[in-house]
């Protein structure tokens, strides 16, 4: 019946009569011999053994182990003195006790220079990520300080670069927003990010902790690409204010209503000097990003790009004054480390839910990105990434950081490329990024005062591009249609509505599919290839021959209620309604290689009396054999 957890061989067998030419009746081509009939002709056939019976307790127990901790995480404690299980309980939690043992200084080498290089990039699109946010610039810095340094300890990716990224940045901004008006209430509206902030990072490490973190993968690739995408679209769009420096600008994020608030602006709200910085700059960076693309040597050409045009459009709008003629700046970013925010965060009250609501959304698709980027890395450098520890390491970081002024930060694609690049080692690269975070939090950060807001459109624009994967959005329609479609739903709905409703098509759509797949299992008719043992779908293989006389039906999916009357089959209530209708037609029903479960639950409901123990095989080709025992079926 089954080959794997997913397949389904179900054999049917049809006793008829056939003629000769006179009409006279001539021989039985099958009837489904008992177990002794034509003997003589059959080699040995395999039996499938009858499982050991087992109790409520210990079953449930089975199926939570398959469930939840089917790698076994605690088999290293097995066997362990105390003190020793001390140790690797430290080391489960804090990896960077395993590893710093093994730590050299030329490995230390690789990770400093990696550090500076990340930082270069970090620490100006940190800036413009918090207006993102719409948060004061100094907490996209703070959020690049501690988080990563939490994570260093507590991380299994030696390659993922923390701090903020664009998208949780906008969602964060887009869904705050919709509660409180930040430049009305700017003081509710910070604490309210702490809030969501403190609530993602509950999310992400109870999803860990209890080994969830399956639940993500409800959202298809498909869908991640289109949303990813409609992201990157709608966070260019909102750059268009300070790119074109534009005063009054419209909160909504549609392309119709941005769109319609660039135009209206067009005969008196644009600043010439405010576009030709920005678009030079913006011309800069990506031709920075292109050389960079194109030889790997010159990674750090797109690295350092940011931080070259923050320096220089500062310094020009400082020695020209340009501020003085309309030119949109940075103005004053507070100096010093990140404060204490605990007692900012509302754990009683109205916002409690809000934040609670914001928080999960964005600790989940924050979560995503993460695991996606530690996961595409790792198998690069052809090491093992433990999801369920990451997701706790990414909870605690920014539960932590919600305490200390920090908004959600998550793993950036951008920044982890260049760490990867410029040749990191291990987390120790994000504890050299955020010293430097540091130093520019205690030192440098009067100096952005004159910084262009056109400066850090054009980074962030520049930044998000790469989030436009045109390449993956082909793939997917090449290899699957209803894939493609969630990809263009989530895509058209952020770019057109929202971005929460992108999400929402994004989830709903991928739900669909996995419930079409359910309740529509693909089947397969198996064929016999000549000269071999082995059954194959004759639409695969035209050259596999039906046995006459003999479905053989291959069901790729678990058989249950809810897809029950697709393939007339579902659980044992449904294989007795099937077992019976067949009888009435003459028509008898085999089973050929049950797995474990299945095997179960036919002789717990005695289902395996009902049709016999014979009619249970352990592969196709003992069922045929025993089936058609006068038929030429050697290969």
């Amino acid at each position: 019946m089954k080959t794997s957890s997913n397949h389904v061989h179900v054999g049917y067998t049809m006793s008829k009569r056939v003629t000769d030419e006179l009409g006279n009746i001539e021989m039985d081509v099958i009837s489904v011999p008992s177990s002794h009939h034509g003997s003589e002709n059959l080699s040995y056939v395999h039996k499938v053994g009858k499982p050991s019976k087992k109790t409520l307790l210990k079953e449930v127990g089975c199926i939570v182990k398959e469930t939840f901790f089917a790698d076994d995480p605690l088999r290293n404690f097995k066997d362990q003195p105390w003190s020793r299980k001390f140790v690797l309980g430290l080391q489960a939690v804090f990896p960077i006790l395993e590893w710093e043992r093994h730590y050299s200084l030329s490995k230390f080498n690789g990770d400093f220079i990696a550090g500076l290089t990340i930082a270069s990039l970090c620490i100006p699109q940190d800036i413009g990520y918090a207006k993102l946010a719409y948060l004061p610039p100094q907490y996209g810095l703070y959020s690049s300080f501690v988080p990563p340094l939490i994570y260093a300890f507590m991380g299994s990716s030696r390659d993922i670069a923390i701090g903020p990224v664009a998208v949780v940045s906008l969602l964060l901004g887009n869904l705050l927003q919709n509660e409180i008006d930040p430049s009305e209430s700017p003081l509710d509206y910070r604490r309210l990010a702490f809030t969501a902030t403190f609530f993602a990072g509950v999310t992400q490490a109870t999803l860990g902790f209890f080994r969830l973190g399956f639940l993500i993968d409800f959202l298809s690739h498909a869908a991640i690409v289109g949303f990813m995408a409609g992201a990157a679209v709608t966070i260019a769009l909102q750059q268009l204010k300070g790119l074109l420096g534009v005063k009054q600008f419209t909160k909504k994020t549609d392309i119709v209503s941005v769109m319609r608030s660039v135009f209206h602006a067009a005969y008196h709200g644009w600043n010439w000097q405010t576009i030709l910085i920005g678009l030079s700059f913006l011309a800069f960076l990506l031709v920075a990003k292109y050389i960079g693309k194109k030889k790997k040597k010159l990674f750090w050409v797109p690295a350092i790009a940011p931080m070259i045009s923050v320096v220089l459009s500062t310094f020009f709008v400082y020695i020209t004054r340009a501020d003085k003629h309309s030119v949109q700046i940075v103005k004053h970013i507070r100096k010093g480390i990140n404060p204490p925010s605990v007692d900012e965060i509302f754990f009683s009250g109205e916002y409690l839910a809000k934040g609670f609501r914001i928080g999960v959304l964005a600790g989940m698709i924050a979560l995503t990105e993460a695991v996606a980027i530690g996961r595409t890395f790792a198998s690069m450098k052809d090491y093992q990434l433990d999801g369920n520890k990451e997701m706790v390491a990414l909870g605690t970081m920014n539960i932590v950081g919600s305490m200390t002024s920090c908004y959600v930060a998550t793993g950036s694609f951008s920044r982890s490329a260049v760490n990867y690049m410029a040749g990191c080692h291990t987390a120790v690269s994000n504890i050299v990024m955020s010293g430097v975070v540091l130093l520019t939090l205690e030192l440098i950060t009067p100096l952005f005062k004159y910084t262009p807001n056109a400066i850090l459109a054009s980074i962030i624009i520049s930044a998000v591009i790469s989030l436009i994967d045109i390449e993956a959005m082909i793939l997917i329609w090449k290899i699957d249609k209803f894939d493609f479609v969630a990809c263009m739903g989530a895509f058209f709905g952020v770019v057109f509505s929202s971005v929460e409703i992108g999400l929402l098509i994004a989830v709903t759509i991928s739900f669909a599919k996995i419930l079409l797949q359910v309740t529509r299992p693909r089947t397969a008719v198996l064929g016999k290839l000549s000269g071999m043992t082995d059954y194959r779908n004759i639409r695969h293989y035209p050259d596999a021959a039906k046995v006459p006389g003999i479905l053989i039906v291959r069901v790729d999916s678990a058989i249950y209620f809810s897809n029950s009357n697709y393939i007339k089959e579902s659980g044992i209530h449904a294989m007795e309604e099937l077992l019976r209708s067949l009888e009435k037609r003459d028509v008898k029903l085999v089973f050929a290689n049950p797995g474990p479960i299945v095997v179960d639950k036919l002789h717990a409901s005695k289902f395996h009396e009902m049709i016999g123990e014979d009619k249970i095989f352990l592969t196709v080709e003992d069922a045929v054999k025993t089936c058609a025992p006068k038929m030429d079926l050697e290969p």
